[in-house]
């Protein structure tokens, strides 16, 4: 998509009061935070899903070809953000893995990611019909997306959620309009017993609250390059194929009475 680069640097140029509101919110973000921490109960429900006390796995499948895409619509001021990788393991490890609920589990093992890198700051809380991102609580509620919508055939895989609001979207991108999706495409083998898989992990028709209210310039500089620095991360966890347990257990067979 090409992108306009003196309309792009018009909306990069930031004023005084536009850094005075970035800092007032950051302090704000610090004080509420302090706030809650001092809480003890608060302060356990942080460490029960944080990386104290983790015993990692060996790894089991290498990841390479890391990559990130970032682009944006001039004309909706929307973002598509796509960060990818290709990921080796055994062919026998993967017939494994290649079922429904273990699509599910990599789903739930992304929102865990993203609670253990934050040291439980940032967690889901789940709902029949939603999964809600928040920070410390319920009255910060960064992203709340639809349920999840899950594709899988013999060659991909995919999880899809819906982007409904929250703090970090702009008004124009309530709605479920937007979505993060997780997509897994099998590639071709190539060697005897490898699989190969090419992994992307897509926020798309994304509008950022922040670049709406202190532009362009301070949402690539903050929120654009901490997603793609988590996303990246969670990526590389996959080298351990270490996959949560899912919380829901939509796609679990069913037994039979």
């Amino acid at each position: 998509m090409e992108v306009d680069e003196v309309g792009l640097s018009q909306q990069m140029d930031i004023n005084s009061e536009g850094q005075d509101a970035a800092r007032q919110e950051i302090q704000r973000l610090r004080i509420t935070c302090a706030s809650h921490m001092r809480s003890t109960a608060e302060a356990d429900a942080v460490c029960t899903d944080s990386l104290v006390g983790v015993k990692r796995r060996p790894k089991i499948a290498t990841i390479s070809e890391l990559a990130d895409h970032t682009t944006e619509d001039r004309e909706s001021g929307a973002m598509r953000s796509v960060q990818a990788a290709d990921v080796r393991l055994a062919e026998a490890e993967l017939r494994k893995l290649w079922t429904p609920v273990h699509l599910e589990r990599l789903a739930r093992t992304y929102w865990r990611f993203i609670a253990r890198v934050t040291l439980g700051l940032v967690r889901v809380i789940y709902s029949e019909s939603e999964r809600t991102v928040v920070l410390l609580g319920r009255p910060l509620k960064l992203l709340t997306f639809e349920a999840p919508e899950y594709e899988m055939d013999g060659e991909h895989a995919l999880v899809r959620w819906r982007i409904k609001r929250g703090l970090l979207v702009a008004r124009s991108g309530h709605g479920g309009h937007g979505h993060l999706q997780i997509d897994v495409r099998r590639l071709p083998e190539e060697a005897p017993g490898e699989a190969c898989l090419h992994i992307e992990v897509e926020v798309a028709n994304f509008h950022p609250a922040i670049a709406s209210r202190l532009g362009r310039r301070v949402y690539n500089a903050t929120q654009s390059k901490i997603h793609v620095f988590v996303t990246h991360g969670f990526l590389r966890s996959l080298a351990h194929l270490d996959l949560a347990e899912s919380r829901v257990g939509r796609l679990m067979p069913r037994q039979r009475v």
